[in-house]
């Protein structure tokens, strides 16, 4: 029998605004986490992200708060601003209710803005943990009257090193209340945390399935003998050429260097870390959506809140600590049932990790070998010729007809178009490709590359696209 929304408890209201937001039917942490969470239980959620667990602990909430009452009813606390607006704008879409008011607070942002708005009124208040530590301390955000209070994504908070002000804001809190904690994993520190802080809590399980989705095309390239990522990363970019991309690393130094490096190239990139403010975090995520900017270099960390439509490619320039991580990455592209490539730089020392992951998603990873400057130029040759028949047959070839008819007086015909092919082909042709630069594919270089693996060497992908370059 199919779950509905009104079978969990919740009211009609509620349902009908769900019907009105396209929520049809619960998924199974809602299913599971909503009723406990009406009866008044404290809960113990374990669920992945993207499995509905927000609207698992906002609904319940919804259902009860007291929209005549403007003081704090609800606190959630997320591990990044990012997730806190995220959280925070999912609440506004599935409330209905102009009467109820969801606020995030966050560093990075006006304290005054923020101490203005708890002033006025605020039922539900969504933040990370230091700048809600800061406004309790302030007086500015009270909590005699709380009686939610929910951690989400409890594990990564923890590994952020959050677990002593998340003590503190939860020592804080009335001890008549009810409390969730919604996390990805159980570690031991999360269930020491629930021991001390829940009240007999309900543990629900969702079991995040392992296998990565089809339709994410899955290359690993591991690196040839005396390479390094960079050097190998820059002609998979160019016989890749990816209309929108987000590329891994693990540090915010590694994010920094390799945005100026491929800044340095000619591409359209910028980094995504957590030393941007948050009016700068705001402003590359615009320009990224918009198309502005092509690709992001992005650590885990801040990329939480990074999610754009239509995103073609994922490279995992470094490879995450677990494979649980590698799924959440990939499954940024794909999705919608579009196709999506994700691709992953292996030293020769990761290949463990890349068996691990290959166990974990039940696939075995496409191999491909470094593109040759031949192989990339040849692509190059390939959009050009895509990019002319274009031209052909749009509106401003008349303009330039004049010029081809007075130097068709001194050359012939083919003579000009080829002299034009080479100027549009060199401009778009990336320095380091240049006749006098060094060696730099593995085929090109005097020591022979080591196989990828015995048995599995493939030759390059190559993909036709009639996409210009936009860089």
């Amino acid at each position: 029998m199919t779950l509905s929304f009104t079978s969990l408890g919740l009211s009609e209201p509620q349902v009908r605004q769900l019907d009105k937001v396209g929520f049809s039917a619960p998924t199974p942490i809602q299913a599971q986490a909503i009723p406990h969470l009406l009866a008044g239980r404290d809960v113990v959620g374990q669920a992945h992200t993207g499995t509905g667990k927000t609207a698992a602990f906002a609904l319940p909430i919804l259902e009860q708060i007291d929209p005549k009452n403007p003081a704090v009813q609800a606190l959630i606390l997320t591990p990044t601003r990012e997730l806190a607006v995220q959280v925070c704008q999912a609440i506004k879409n599935v409330s209905g209710d102009r009467r109820i008011y969801t606020l995030a607070i966050y560093g990075g942002q006006s304290i005054e803005r923020q101490i203005s708005r708890l002033t006025k009124g605020c039922q539900i208040a969504v933040g990370t943990p230091g700048r809600v530590l800061d406004l309790l301390q302030r007086g500015a955000l009270k909590l005699d009257q709380l009686n939610w209070l929910v951690l989400d994504e409890a594990d990564e908070m923890l590994n952020m090193g959050f677990i002593q002000d998340v003590e503190k804001i939860l020592s804080k809190a009335p001890s008549e209340r009810q409390t969730a904690f919604f996390s990805a994993t159980m570690e031991a520190a999360v269930r020491e945390l629930a021991a001390k802080f829940l009240r007999s809590p309900v543990t629900v399980t969702v079991e995040q399935p392992k296998a990565a989705p089809t339709r994410i095309n899955q290359i690993a390239y591991v690196l040839p003998r005396g390479w390094n990522k960079s050097r190998a990363l820059r002609p998979i970019l160019e016989m890749e050429d990816p209309d929108s991309a987000i590329i891994f690393v693990r540090t915010r130094r590694t994010a920094a260097e390799l945005t100026r490096q491929l800044q340095a190239a000619g591409h359209s990139v910028d980094e995504y870390h957590g030393d941007l403010t948050q009016s700068q975090r705001e402003r590359l995520l615009l320009r990224f959506r918009q198309r502005q900017v092509r690709w992001v270099v992005a650590t885990d960390i801040a990329a939480r809140g990074l999610h754009v439509d239509d995103l073609t490619h994922v490279i995992n320039y470094e490879l995450p600590d677990s494979p649980e991580s590698y799924v959440h990455r990939i499954g940024r592209t794909g999705r919608a049932g579009k196709e999506g490539i994700a691709i992953s730089l292996i030293h020769p020392l990761e290949k463990y990790k890349l068996r691990q992951i290959e166990r974990h998603v039940r696939q075995k990873l496409e191999f491909g070998t470094i593109p040759t400057r031949a192989e990339i130029a040849a692509r190059h040759l390939e959009k050009l010729q895509a990019q002319v028949q274009e031209a052909i047959t749009g509106e401003r070839m008349a303009s330039f007809l004049p010029i081809v008819s007075q130097l068709n007086e001194s050359y012939d015909l083919r003579t000009i178009a080829a002299a034009a092919l080479q100027m549009a082909y060199d401009q778009t042709r990336p320095a380091w490709m240049r006749v006098d630069a060094q060696p730099d594919t593995p085929e090109e270089t005097s020591a022979p590359a080591k196989p990828v693996r015995e048995g599995s060497s493939r030759p390059t992908r190559k993909r036709a696209s009639t996409s210009p370059r936009q860089d």
